[in-house]
């Protein structure tokens, strides 16, 4: 095991979070309710307080052996282009579903079904990853897991309620959980990176996630009286910097004042 692998493993779990909170952070002041508003707007923090952790020790990481090629968080996630970036292609999906058009008012079963789908990994992955052998990710991990666990569960409220609602809302909530849905099978994909961190006690192989995920997914689905989409196409590419193109204009957005003022501080 190197440091580089450990960095890059980092940085993609980093970046899921970083996106996810970006998306989030949309509704703020844009959510259906008060309430909703506030805790979108929490639990998008809570996924910047893990991205930062994540990325700043993953940054450390790639200046192990050479101290000038170390990277702080800021220039991580300001720094970077599309191509750089290892989320998930799910955690940058618009608001408004995958084929919403840049500016499209955000779709709120949208939101939530991604939030369920996200977040349910999301704790499935920090709770392995608290025993990691890897010592600081044990430790962002432990803390990390405890508010998945609401996001998961403030998700499965809104996607019961919308689910089980009335036959518009249940119409909206089984779209949104379509739409979504092929792009979950990129979070249980192995490849030689995570396969070589499993092997030495790091973190999980994807692939181990994916029954229990769709143990906790399946009892939500069928809550909601919503029918879980028949597997099929499954777009990947991510994790290798292959995005939409809602990347970028997520990326423009958020890196814009980075961009026009290099190295200012406040």
């Amino acid at each position: 095991m190197t440091a580089d692998l450990v960095a890059g493993y980092a940085l993609r779990i980093g970046d899921d979070a970083l996106i996810a909170a970006q998306r989030l952070a949309e509704w703020s002041a844009r959510a259906p309710e008060m309430e909703e508003d506030i805790a979108l707007s929490n639990i998008a923090l809570d996924q910047l307080g893990v991205a930062r952790s994540l990325l700043s020790y993953a940054g450390l990481l790639a200046g192990a052996d050479d101290p000038s090629a170390a990277r702080d968080e800021d220039a991580l996630a300001f720094g970077r282009d599309d191509h750089e970036f290892r989320n998930c292609l799910l955690v940058e999906l618009p608001n408004a579903g995958p084929a919403a058009a840049p500016g499209t008012p955000g779709d709120f079963a949208v939101t939530m079904a991604k939030l369920l789908f996200v977040a349910t990994y999301q704790h499935l992955l920090y709770e392995r990853l608290s025993a990691s052998t890897d010592d600081q990710l044990a430790a962002i991990a432990g803390k990390a897991r405890k508010e998945s666990a609401y996001h998961r569960d403030h998700a499965t409220q809104w996607t019961v309620r919308l689910g089980d609602g009335t036959p518009y809302s249940h119409d909206r909530m089984q779209a949104a959980v379509d739409d979504l849905w092929p792009y979950t099978h990129e979070l249980f994909t192995d490849d030689p990176l995570t396969r070589g961190l499993a092997a030495d006690g790091v973190g999980p192989t994807p692939s181990a996630l994916r029954e229990p995920w769709l143990a906790t997914v399946d009892l939500v689905l069928s809550e909601a009286t919503l029918v879980r989409p028949v597997d099929g196409w499954a777009p990947t590419g991510g994790r290798d910097g292959r995005h939409t193109e809602h990347l970028s204009y997520l990326l423009a957005e958020m890196q814009v004042l980075h961009r026009a003022h290099p190295g200012a501080s406040w």
